[in-house]
């Protein structure tokens, strides 16, 4: 248990540290996600369930870029369901459903629901064609992290 709040602390540190980098808004997300896999692996996945919670709490309130902490609340549970999501038939299709749906779902309540101009202004800027380069891109990170959480933390 004082392993789980001692990587939640870390955890919060790295989220609060988005701002620094552009790029950190999703590396900093990844990094809370292998975290995550350690509390999981080490603690059990009730611990890791709470452990999500928190991070993912405590992100959205004290993390100054909101966009990063929305990822992480968004995707953050990644390495708890991904056992289950192995045992499947055709892992890797359900996998890339579950990050498709989710990340369109959360930047659609960014920008309409919770009304953030300024994604609606770059995703503008950028057009269609790059907006779905970078969700392409998007999916190569999300399973190239599904082979880092795979191989780093083997029983």
């Amino acid at each position: 248990m004082a392993l789980g709040g001692v990587l939640a602390a870390l955890a919060v540190v790295v989220m609060s540290l988005g701002t620094i980098i552009p790029v950190a808004t999703y590396v900093c997300p990844m990094i809370c996600m292998i975290l995550a896999q350690a509390v999981l692996k080490t603690c059990g996945t009730r611990v890791a369930w709470a452990w999500y919670g928190a991070v993912a709490l405590l992100s959205l309130m004290l993390a100054p870029d909101k966009e990063a902490a929305a990822v992480f609340a968004a995707l953050g549970y990644y390495p708890i369901v991904k056992p289950r999501l192995e045992k499947m038939k055709w892992p890797w299709l359900w996998k890339g459903l579950l990050f498709n749906a989710v990340i369109l779902a959360l930047y659609w309540l960014l920008i309409h629901l919770f009304g953030l101009d300024a994604l609606a202004e770059e995703f503008a800027e950028a057009g269609v064609v790059m907006t779905i380069v970078m969700l392409l891109l998007g999916n190569v990170i999300f399973f190239l992290l599904d082979k880092v959480l795979s191989k780093r933390f083997r029983r």
